[in-house]
């Protein structure tokens, strides 16, 4: 079995990384080719969704020692990512003579796939969680049993 790397920082996880990226891409190729009327509405609320992403899941994994903390942070980066999603299927079907259409629909499948990321991020941390309480209780449950006996 494949020994996975280490995770000491929020930059090691994967679905930060590619938040990152395509935020940076839609910032520098989308967001730019807008017409005027719409830089003030569409592309501020799409500017503001991609930052949001990568931040969300840089926010919550410094708390990740609270299953409940880093669940909701998750959640809110898996929102913002389906509305990312959302705004630029909006550019792609109402402003396609301004947006590079193959890049645009590069970034909706990029953002769907950091949605399914997350998704599964938080599945897998929180199995990690409860197997973790898990073995703390049993730690204890020994310890107490150990204690009692060495008490007869």
């Amino acid at each position: 079995m494949e020994e996975k790397a280490r995770i000491r920082s929020f930059r090691d996880l994967d679905v930060y990384r590619t938040a990152h990226e395509a935020a940076m891409l839609v910032l520098k190729e989308i967001v730019p080719k807008l017409p005027k009327e719409e830089k003030d509405d569409l592309g501020d609320q799409l500017r503001r969704s991609v930052k949001a992403v990568p931040r969300l899941i840089a926010e919550g994994f410094a708390k990740r020692h609270q299953v409940k903390g880093f669940q909701k942070y998750l959640d809110d980066a898996q929102g913002e990512s389906n509305e990312s999603q959302a705004s630029l299927e909006q550019c792609r079907d109402a402003y396609d003579k301004f947006v590079d259409l193959k890049i645009c629909e590069k970034l909706i499948d990029t953002y769907d796939k950091i949605s399914r990321q997350l998704y599964n991020l938080s599945l897998a941390w929180n199995k990690f969680y409860e197997k973790r309480s898990y073995d703390a209780r049993l730690t204890k449950c020994i310890s107490q049993t150990q204690t009692n006996y060495e008490r007869q």
